[in-house]
């Protein structure tokens, strides 16, 4: 069955027992046209951590599924292509040396995925792959690495996992590594890349994997610019415009750099990343959280840190969920820095919990994401450009740089 021939109507039903329903709309004929351009359309998810979700216990996503913001069914109602499965490894495996061995196992469950359900999901390892299984009805999985800890000092690592299929390598991630500084660490032992980072990104760009900057310091940050010869991505960040003082996200000026550079940032979902509130909530309910573990010698858990963050609203107020409307300004904004050549999609959907926007909650609602888009006066072409055109274009490039060398 073709994803761009799935029923218009089903995928109504489907994007209104989703959430779908809190798309601004304007007129009875333009849901249906939002919907239309997410089915016709190549879209192209930066981030979905669907690998270390499955780290925390197996499902399978090829059937519907009760937890987490991915399955096939969704994925078809939303029109998603392309999403490229995380190889998530935590900062702490480096030093214990088992970033390796964990990111080989996520792999391999992608692997599993495909081998289980080949008529509905394949890897893709280029662009020609996406376009080829985008004919056939089948969803694309394309690999990236998220913190490159995993190459473990030896750039046989790096080529291996390209051989493995990884297509780009997130250089760092909550804690500077071997490679490079990371935004959220004080610890910037480098100032910017490793000299074994400057290899890494020289041998990416040999290869012809997407050098990522989500989660480095900004230095670190201009030293892959000034260093790579191949257009760059940040496949699930936004703009610090709307954040000030948070790292993570790129400010005005990264912004303007990556575009001359001819790369896109991927515009993350994630509430906190999105609006000062969210973020400024989040950041006070993780070190509140912190000190009362510590206070009562109690060990992480999902269950203690829901349980946690119940008391915490009680008495701190909900959590300010981000709407549609402030995901769309983080384009805006973008586009008015830049152009509409120069974002796209990475909404980190599996891996920022219970933070998503409202009409934005799981992977049934990009056509949401386009009748904002339709809203505030975009074009169907420069649509298309941002649900995938402009992430394929820097992936053709980085693999014509790939070509030249």
């Amino acid at each position: 069955m073709s994803l761009r021939n799935f029923s218009v109507s089903l995928t109504a039903a489907l994007l209104a027992a989703c959430g779908g329903s809190e798309a601004p709309r304007s007129s009875d004929a333009q849901p249906a046209t939002a919907t239309e351009i997410a089915q016709n359309a190549i879209i192209v998810d930066g981030h979905i951590d669907v690998p270390y979700r499955l780290e925390e216990g197996w499902v399978d996503v090829s059937e519907a599924t009760d937890s987490g913001d991915f399955d096939y069914p969704r994925a078809v109602a939303g029109g998603l292509n392309a999403p490229f499965m995380s190889i998530y490894t935590p900062a702490d495996l480096e030093a214990e040396g088992r970033s390796r061995e964990v990111a080989d196992k996520l792999i391999d469950f992608v692997e599993r995925i495909v081998a289980e359900s080949p008529d509905k999901f394949a890897i893709a390892r280029s662009p020609a792959d996406v376009e080829r299984h985008f004919e056939a009805g089948i969803i694309s999985l394309p690999l990236g690495m998220e913190n490159g800890s995993p190459i473990e000092g030896d750039l046989e690592n790096l080529r291996y996992f390209y051989a493995r299929g990884v297509r780009y390598v997130t250089l760092a991630h909550s804690l500077s590594n071997h490679i490079s500084d990371s935004s959220y660490d004080d610890n910037k032992q480098w100032g910017g890349l490793s000299d074994f980072g400057r290899a890494v990104v020289q041998e990416m760009n040999r290869l012809g994997i997407m050098v990522d900057i989500s989660h480095v310091s900004d230095d670190a940050f201009y030293d892959v610019i000034e260093l790579s010869k191949a257009p760059v991505i940040a496949s699930h960040s936004s703009a610090r415009h709307f954040t000030p003082g948070w790292e993570r996200n790129m400010s005005d000026e990264m912004i303007v750099a990556l575009a001359e550079n001819e790369g896109i940032i991927m515009i993350n979902f994630g509430s906190a990343f999105l609006t000062r509130e969210a973020w400024a909530y989040g950041t006070a309910r993780r070190a509140a959280y912190a000190e009362y573990r510590e206070n009562e010698g109690l060990e992480d858990s999902d269950a203690l840190a829901q349980s946690f963050n119940e008391t915490y609203a009680n008495e701190h107020g909900p959590y300010p969920y981000a709407t549609l409307d402030d995901v769309l300004d983080h384009f805006d904004h973008v586009v008015e820095l830049t152009s509409v050549e120069n974002v796209g999609i990475g909404s980190d959907y599996d891996g920022v919990g219970d933070s998503l926007p409202t009409g934005l909650k799981d992977v049934s609602t990009y056509p949401n994401l386009v009748q904002g888009l339709l809203d505030r006066g975009y074009s169907e072409e420069d649509i298309v450009k941002i649900l995938g055109g402009n992430a394929l274009r820097v992936w053709r490039q980085v693999e014509a740089v790939a070509g030249s060398n």
